[in-house]
C-alpha cells in the first residue's frame, strides 16, 4: 500500500517526502486541506522547514490528497499514537528491541508477548514497524521491569529473531 501512495507522486521527490512524514507522523489533512494532528494544526512551514522544501510542495501534496478519493480516505483518517520508547529513561522504563527476519510472519507479537506474561512482565506498550513503511522494522515491546538475561536469550532464539536488544 505504501509503494501505491508514492507511485502517486513519482514525479516529485518532495511531495513523496512530505506523504513519507504524514504517514510517519500520523499527520492527518482535514477537509479543508490543513494538516492536523487530533485537532492541532500544524503550519505548511514549519512541514516544509523540517523537511527543507518550498512550503507550496506541503500545499499542493495536500491539495492532490484531497483530490484522490483514495489519498482522501487515507488522510483524513489517519491518526498518531504516542509512543513511550522516547519517555522510558525518564520513566524508568525498559524498551525491547526485536529485530525479526520475516516481519510479515502472523503470530510474532503474540509468541513474544506470551513469554514475557509466562515470565510475569507486565507489558505498558507494544509497537510494531510496518513492513511497508521500513526495510527493517523492528518490534519494540515497552515494560516497566528490568529484563533478565535468560529472558532475552529466550526469546532470541525465536526462529524468526535476527537480534534482540534493550
Amino acid at each position: 500500500m505504501f509503494d501505491e501512495i508514492l507511485e502517486k507522486f513519482e514525479g516529485s521527490p518532495s511531495q513523496q517526502a512530505v506523504i513519507r512524514l504524514f504517514l510517519e507522523r500520523g499527520f492527518s489533512v482535514n477537509e479543508e486541506g490543513r494538516v492536523v494532528s487530533g485537532g492541532i494544526e500544524i503550519p505548511y512551514t514549519g512541514i516544509a522547514r523540517e523537511l527543507d522544501v518550498d512550503r507550496r510542495v506541503v500545499d499542493s501534496t495536500t491539495d492532490a490528497i484531497l483530490a484522490d478519493p483514495e489519498l482522501k480516505r487515507i488522510f483524513t483518517n489517519i491518526s498518531s499514537v504516542p509512543s513511550l520508547m522516547d519517555l522510558a529513561p525518564v520513566l524508568d522504563l525498559t524498551v525491547l528491541t526485536i529485530e525479526v527476519a520475516a516481519a510479515g510472519e502472523a503470530g510474532i507479537v503474540a509468541e513474544v508477548t506470551g513469554i514475557l506474561a509466562d515470565h510475569g512482565i507486565s507489558i505498558r506498550q507494544v509497537l510494531s514497524e510496518d513492513p511497508e513503511f521500513t526495510d527493517d522494522p523492528k518490534l519494540y515491546v515497552i515494560t516497566d521491569t528490568d529484563l533478565s538475561g535468560d529472558l532475552l536469550v529466550e526469546i532470541r532464539d525465536l526462529e524468526y529473531v535476527r537480534r534482540v536488544g534493550f
